[in-house]
């Protein structure tokens, strides 16, 4: 961005929604005194391995456990092991890990204490397919999601029953262990059985939901799986079911939260704060055009905030998630408007599957880009917002930040 004062305000802003979401920060404080007897720490998700070397600095030695997180996003510790997988698609490491992990938990006493450190991202990571199924089949299923357009909501009801430990499979394994599960949330309404899929939660959702779905956006089962979702062993734990009766779910670090802290950078900076809530959903471009026409009939000086998670239905053949996309559609709907500028990142640190975690618009992105011979309408068309981005030098790059709330957006309106 050609003005350094606007990217070094939406950079803060950014950072401290970030910061309100450190593990290492925001933990400690759920924590109970540390339990007597055997401790068995589990987890998988971006911030798994963080929460897991916080739950090392506040219990001490003498815990054993497996948590997986995505590459790159691993932390050292002392007794707990650190898996990294890949995430969005799973592979052969997430699977190993997850059935290792399904072992650990089964056959616990009253006497066994199964701590649960769950983060957006570990339903991909937590890669253990049901019985009779394939990871080329958890493959192809997720491929085929993350093009759809589906919410987040509808993608992990599909997956949690594919699986043998989402759902809350994984706390009916640890029965009659006590569970405490500690959550970060990265989705709209901070439900505890969507975050990952729940693997220790109940799930409200049913195999006729999930089929459901699966006809909504044309997605090709082979036979194989179309069988196994007409069996009773497809359906997941209920709300009620007697082995989740002593599961503990706590929230640790949610969007809102973030969302809070940026506003309170701004309002000390002197900007009024305007929250467009933590839960917006929808197609990224759509998101962006309409957030556009709202910071044009907004009075500066302020501040327009909002989180939740965009999706993103891909048609071209570019790069970019959908923090960057909202970001193009952003700039191109604001057309250059004076004093306006916009950050819109994931988090994580990682939009979608590109090295970003975001970008930033000024009001002379069109300009700067026309500039140098960039259609930007073209490059939404082809779902390739990294690449206009990064031609501009406007990429966010944080690399791995190992929390994860979802998307942050600030739009800041000087008029």
């Amino acid at each position: 961005m050609n003005d350094i004062s606007s990217a070094a305000f939406l950079t803060r802003l950014f950072e401290a929604a970030v910061t309100a979401a450190d593990p290492k920060l925001c933990l400690p404080g759920h924590l109970p005194l540390r339990p007597q007897g055997r401790i068995i720490v589990v987890g998988a998700g971006k911030a798994s391995a963080a929460m897991a070397a916080a739950v090392e600095a506040h219990w001490g030695e003498g815990l054993e456990g497996l948590v997986i997180t995505r590459y790159g996003h691993g932390v050292p510790c002392r007794s707990i092991e650190i898996v990294e997988a890949a995430h969005p698609v799973p592979d052969a490491a997430g699977q190993a890990a997850a059935a290792r992990m399904g072992e650990l938990v089964s056959g616990l006493t009253t006497d066994d204490f199964v701590l649960c450190l769950i983060s957006g991202g570990g339903s991909a990571l937590l890669a253990a397919p049901a019985p009779g199924l394939s990871l080329a089949d958890k493959q192809d299923i997720n491929r085929q999601l993350l093009a759809s357009g589906a919410p987040i909501g509808e993608m992990n009801c599909v997956r949690k029953h594919l699986s043998a430990l989402k759902g809350g499979r994984l706390a009916a394994r640890a029965h009659p262990a006590r569970v405490l599960s500690l959550v970060i949330s990265d989705v709209p309404g901070d439900d505890p059985s969507t975050v990952a899929s729940g693997p220790t939660v109940a799930d409200p959702t049913t195999v006729a939901d999930a089929r459901a779905i699966i006809a909504r956006y044309g997605l090709r089962l082979p036979p194989h799986v179309e069988a196994f979702l007409a069996m009773p062993q497809a359906e997941t734990p209920k709300p009620g079911d007697a082995r989740l009766a002593g599961v503990e779910t706590r929230m640790v670090a949610a969007p809102m939260l973030s969302i809070a802290a940026a506003g309170q950078v701004a309002t000390a900076a002197g900007y009024r704060m305007i929250d467009l809530g933590d839960r917006v959903e929808g197609e990224a471009r759509e998101v962006g055009r309409q957030h556009a026409q709202v910071a044009l009939k907004t009075k500066g000086p302020a501040v327009i905030v909002s989180g939740g998670e965009t999706t993103v239905t891909l048609k071209g053949t570019g790069r970019g998630g959908r923090n960057s996309e909202y970001a193009l559609a952003l700039a191109i709907a604001l057309d250059g408007a004076t004093g306006i500028s916009a950050i819109a990142c994931d988090t994580d640190g990682i939009d979608g599957s590109q090295d970003n975690a975001g970008a930033m618009v000024a009001p002379d992105t069109l300009a700067r880009a026309r500039r140098l011979g960039l259609d930007p309408a073209a490059f939404l068309a082809n779902n390739d917002a990294y690449g206009f981005f990064a031609a501009l030098g406007d990429l966010v790059i944080t690399g791995p930040t190992l929390t994860n709330v979802n998307d942050f957006r600030a739009i800041v309106t000087e008029g």
